[in-house]
């Protein structure tokens, strides 16, 4: 059984732990797999006949459009707990562009995700050919539980054009698949253009209402006892390579195999069967960027009981591969299989499995999917800060930084943060020292490789070491914390500290929150399509930096009811002042350093800007 497995149980005490929490677990508001696949609608392809089956192993993130019309689920391998084989469709609360069908409330209950099956003719079948549907059900897998008043539903087509509702059932906590098992025995259901379809209804709040179906059956000559499945197949995602990171630079990993390497990789399949069967089985290993072989292994055989989700476990292979450049990106492709032979009619698409270790210009202790997301409670009168802990076994330029945000709804505005590279924080009362820090990042969300990129204006010479990469998010910016996403795959500790009420703490999330450093050669930030999209009033600060005076200058008399707030780095509040009338302040008495300035209108903050006072 995977390791992940047995940790569900502490991340949903974690989850139910009191409101007054500093660390918060919610929902992903965004999914950007689905947004870089650039989303197109489905359309009717062919007429389908019998036997339909799908258990969701395609590598695209949308239903096979083969099989399926819409695209509204998102086909995964990591949202679901212990799948029947590799692969679910995950209903939520996100539309087929990866974002919330309802962006402006966090309460509304909505008819969410379907899923409709491609048209089957069935003027060709009578009830007694005793047509049965079946597939597996799970709620809250790795999301979060649907509540009572959310459900799972399926409808199907009658002749008429009109649906009927067949079968439904109420949100529950996270429990095993399950198998539901449907006659269609109607006559109205036989005709040229039959349908069925999967819908859910969810409330969009800090419960994200999650559903995974899996096994998808529709075929004649069933019964009611009918619930064999016969499959043995791969199921949840194969271990990596690195004992602690998930990614790292290939010229910082390459010199230091020793400490870097698990002492072995792993993969996991799950026989079905309700009787013992014998498999063969084994894996090979190919770095994709040169095509070059690595290593296979010799095949084997194993004895799988009855309903076993096994672990098969195989030594690090030595690894010899030397990349080109130094700053080369490489990839070694674990790919993973295992197979049936006295059962040569059982699926054979999940019998194989793969797994890309990749070896690029970031630390990362994620795996690219985020789960769920993190924040903090963070106090109006205080800042929030958060620091990851990472190491370099040999010195490197840090560049930037790429972080996923989860997505908040209602969306947030004008929230900023500043990126801080620290050589130690102060753990038990001691002093942090900062490397570096660089002030008014704005987080995003809708970047085509699922992270934001943050370029410093400073290339940073870390020595080898530890260093911490963290946010500082200034007191009264926006009231909570900004939301980042969380992996909650991760296995193992998650090298996470916050600070809110002045000191630092180890986190307690079930999970790796998302942020990476960037190492190696210059990198280019996401960019940002308008950054005056908001409509906010145009205005500036003069002269700055400045010994005395400042004059906030508007543009087209937008100046009228505002409220002007400067905060020092800490995130203080040290000055707010009604400037509908007086626009040239004396900071004469503030001391010299870097301070933030941002103005109010009609309870709307406009873009912050810096103020340096000599």
């Amino acid at each position: 059984m995977r390791r992940y497995i047995f940790f569900l149980g502490s991340l949903f005490l974690f989850l139910t732990s009191t409101s007054k929490a500093q660390e918060v677990i919610g929902p992903v508001q965004h999914n950007a797999e689905l947004f870089q696949q650039q989303y197109r609608p489905l359309l009717k392809t062919t007429t389908l006949s019998l036997p339909f089956f799908d258990d969701f192993t395609d590598k695209s993130p949308f239903p096979n459009p083969s099989k399926w019309m819409e695209a509204q689920v998102y086909v995964n391998n990591t949202m679901s707990y212990n799948p029947i084989s590799r692969g679910v469709a995950t209903f939520d609360a996100l539309n087929a562009k990866g974002g919330p069908y309802d962006s402006s409330s966090s309460i509304n209950l909505v008819y969410a995700d379907s899923l409709t099956s491609q048209p089957f003719d069935l003027t060709t079948y009578i009830p007694s050919d005793s047509l049965y549907l079946s597939f597996f059900i799970q709620p809250q897998g790795n999301g979060f539980a649907p509540e009572t008043q959310d459900s799972l539903m399926l409808f199907m087509k009658k002749e008429d054009g009109n649906w009927l509702k067949v079968w439904s059932l109420a949100g529950n906590v996270l429990e095993p698949f399950h198998q539901i098992l449907l006659p269609v025995v109607d006559s109205v259901f036989f005709h040229i253009d039959f349908q069925f379809r999967f819908v859910n209804k969810a409330s969009i709040n800090l419960n994200d209402d999650n559903w995974n179906v899996d096994y998808v059956y529709f075929n004649a000559g069933r019964n009611r006892n009918d619930t064999l499945v016969n499959d043995v197949a791969t199921s949840v995602e194969p271990s990596n390579l690195l004992n602690d990171f998930t990614s790292m630079p290939y010229h910082q990993f390459v010199n230091h195999q020793s400490q870097l390497l698990n002492l072995d990789h792993y993969f996991y399949a799950k026989n079905n069967y309700g009787n013992s069967t014998t498999v063969s089985l084994g894996y090979k290993a190919t770095e994709t960027q040169t095509s070059t072989p690595l290593f296979s292994s010799v095949s084997s055989n194993d004895v799988m009981i009855p309903y076993a989700l096994n672990q098969y476990s195989y030594p690090v292979y030595p690894i010899s591969f030397s990349a080109a450049g130094i700053h080369d990106k490489v990839v070694f492709e674990q790919q993973y299989f295992i197979n049936n032979a006295s059962n040569p009619n059982e699926p054979k698409e999940n019998d194989t499995i793969t797994y890309d270790q990749i070896f690029d210009n970031y630390l990362s202790y994620d795996d690219g999917t985020a789960e769920k997301s993190y924040f903090l409670n963070q106090f109006v009168t205080m800042p929030a800060k958060t620091a990851v802990e990472f190491y370099l076994n040999e010195p490197d330029t840090i560049r930037g930084a790429a972080i996923y945000f989860a997505r908040q709804v209602p969306l947030p505005f004008n929230k900023f943060f500043s990126i801080t590279v620290y050589q130690s924080i102060g753990l038990n009362g001691g002093l942090d020292t900062v490397y570096y820090q660089q002030d008014l990042f704005y987080p995003h969300y809708d970047s085509i490789n699922h992270f934001w990129i943050y370029k410093l204006d400073t290339a940073l010479v870390l020595p080898a070491g530890t260093f911490y990469l963290g946010t500082l998010q200034p007191s009264s910016s926006g009231c909570d914390s900004i939301y980042f996403g969380l992996d909650v795959n991760r296995i193992g500790g998650n090298h996470l500290y916050y600070n809110v009420l002045g000191s630092w703490v180890s986190s307690s999330a079930p999970g790796a929150i998302m942020m990476r450093p960037l190492l190696g050669q210059p990198v280019v930030g996401t960019a940002i399509k308008n950054l005056s999209q908001n409509n906010e009033i145009g205005w500036s600060i003069a002269p700055n930096p400045t010994s005395q005076f400042i004059s906030i200058q508007f543009k087209d008399g937008s100046y009228q009811n505002c409220l002007l707030e400067i905060i020092d780095a800490t995130g203080r509040m040290i000055l707010n002042k009604d400037i509908s009338i007086q626009h040239t302040l004396n900071i004469e008495q503030l001391d010299p350093g870097v301070y933030f300035v941002r103005i109010k209108q009609n309870n709307r903050y406009t873009q912050t800007r810096k103020l340096i006072k000599e």
